[in-house]
């Protein structure tokens, strides 16, 4: 499956920001998605998980409340809804998908059980 990030820019402290993750390839379904992100000079940390059922999500406690995971399968495309931004959510922002997730299993939090990624897209926050 290719992912294609998009949806960061500028943003004020407070703002609010959506961003979208394209698929394409194989069913939209049979996949778990994750978002990640990447300040500089710092490791890649986990966001934000969805299960390819859609039923469960799961956050980071620095994003918890503010930020909402969601999936379209119609549309083949993931969001990352993002509200309340604050200058230490400034970061790359990656999309990624888990191929073919054991049944029952949970959406990973940690990078090297994603099998595809998406280029990342910016976001920065100004205070």
């Amino acid at each position: 499956v290719q992912l294609q990030a998009s949806g960061g820019g500028l943003v004020q402290a407070g703002g609010f920001l959506r961003l979208s993750c394209a698929a394409s390839g194989r069913t939209f379904s049979t996949y778990h998605w994750g978002w990640f992100r990447q300040a500089p000079g710092k490791e890649r940390d986990f966001v934000a998980a969805i299960s390819w059922s859609g039923a469960n999500t799961y956050y980071a406690d620095s994003v918890k409340g503010r930020f909402t995971i969601s999936r379209d399968s119609a549309k083949n495309t993931l969001y990352l809804q993002m509200r309340s931004l604050k200058p230490e959510d400034t970061a790359v922002y990656y999309c990624a998908a888990e191929e073919d997730p054991y049944p029952g299993t949970a959406p990973p939090t940690q990078m090297n059980e994603y099998d595809y990624w998406g280029q990342g897209t910016q976001v920065t926050v100004s205070s």
